[in-house]
């Protein structure tokens, strides 16, 4: 009797045990579940603050579309050319003007057109047709609103970006807004600034797919915080690139290269590039047969007497090759290398003399008057 009760005894306990081990598995899965075991880690995180959203940016236009205005360009009291530009600045009585060079340089006078419908006459401050910006003047009474200036060494690839500008005519769709991204940095486009097929300048541009059309000339490039960081041009999208128009191609002037311009011109400087004194073909252009062990450079055609180029020895037939450690390939990029630099500084040239590379220091000076 006693080895059966025992029995019961061990078998009750067991069934305890066994209860008691699936209740508190039971109770831990309910632990897991309901009050996890939390592990503590640092995360940080950077959040940007931008002003595209579904509904577009239209934000970001209202910062900049009241600077933006139209300019009719008139030759002989004739309206000869339109174009766009935005006021950066308003102090001291009048109000200052952004725009590209080739908007304003053929006529005799200029107006200005604000988004409420005022015109009023503007002063040429003053231009340069090679770095193709302008700044005009009005009086600060007519200013609606200054544009806020950004960084275009900041922006990067894929940036959304806008344009606001008058395309093909000022007087139908003026202020009207285009919107892409910004598609390269640092683009070497070449230009003709002699409307002919020979590219004589280099230009250092960004690219943007917004759509750029004839009239858009001279208006901002805005970011998505409605900052301006470049001046559009057409002149750059119709002459550059082997004179080919590409859809989905557009060019802008980083902001920072047209203010450096435009404070000269507020100083009231003229622009002084200095010269070689050489009248010069690029070789691969030329139709006759030339002994060299280049097929790229600028070939010597004459060389001015009492010039620079003459009294450090270049003559004509020479092949310049290199400005100081610059490759020279074309009489754009000679150019574009050589207005770097100022009146009164020496530089060296590399250049060909048949089979012989050789080197000469120039004394740079300005062309006479």
């Amino acid at each position: 009797m006693q080895k059966e009760n025992d029995m019961n005894l061990k078998l009750r306990n067991g069934v305890i045990l066994l209860v008691a081990f699936f209740l508190g598995a039971l109770l831990m899965l309910a632990l897991v579940k309901y009050y996890p075991m939390t592990v503590t880690e640092n995360v940080t995180k950077t959040i940007k603050d931008v002003t595209v959203t579904e509904n577009g940016i239209a934000d970001a236009v209202e910062k900049v579309y009241d600077s933006v205005v139209t300019i009719e360009t008139y030759k002989k009291e004739k309206l000869y050319a339109t174009g766009t530009g935005f006021v950066y600045k308003n102090e001291n009585g009048k109000g200052y003007v952004l725009t590209n060079n080739h908007v304003i340089e053929s006529g005799d006078s200029v107006r200005v057109v604000f988004t409420n419908g005022s015109s009023v006459e503007a002063s040429i401050l003053g231009g340069d047709k090679y770095a193709d910006i302008a700044v005009l003047t009005v009086s600060s009474d007519k200013v609606i609103h200054v544009a806020e200036i950004g960084s275009s060494k900041d922006s990067r690839i894929g940036d959304t970006v806008f344009a606001v500008g008058a395309p093909i005519d000022s007087s139908a769709y003026s202020w009207t807004v285009t919107r892409g991204i910004l598609s390269g940095k640092d683009r070497m486009v070449e230009v003709s600034l002699t409307g002919n097929s020979v590219s004589d300048w280099v230009m250092s541009v960004m690219q943007t797919d917004a759509a750029i059309n004839s009239g858009n000339s001279g208006g901002p490039l805005s970011n998505s915080n409605g900052q301006v960081i470049g001046i559009t041009s057409m002149k750059l999208g119709s002459s550059g690139l082997s004179g080919s128009s590409i859809e989905g191609m557009g060019f802008a002037i980083p902001i920072e290269d047209a203010l450096e311009y435009a404070e000269r011109f507020e100083k009231g400087e003229t622009i002084k590039r200095p010269y070689l004194g050489v009248s010069m073909y690029n070789l691969s252009d030329l139709i006759i047969r030339v002994d060299a062990p280049v097929s790229n450079g600028v070939y010597v055609d004459s060389v001015e007497k009492g010039s620079p180029a003459e009294e450090a020895g270049l003559k004509s037939g020479d092949i310049i090759t290199k400005l100081g450690d610059a490759e020279i390939k074309s009489l754009a990029y000679l150019k574009y290398q050589l207005y770097k630099h100022n009146v009164g500084d020496t530089v060296v040239i590399s250049y060909y003399r048949g089979e012989e590379l050789k080197t000469t220091e120039i004394h740079l000076s300005k062309a006479a008057s």
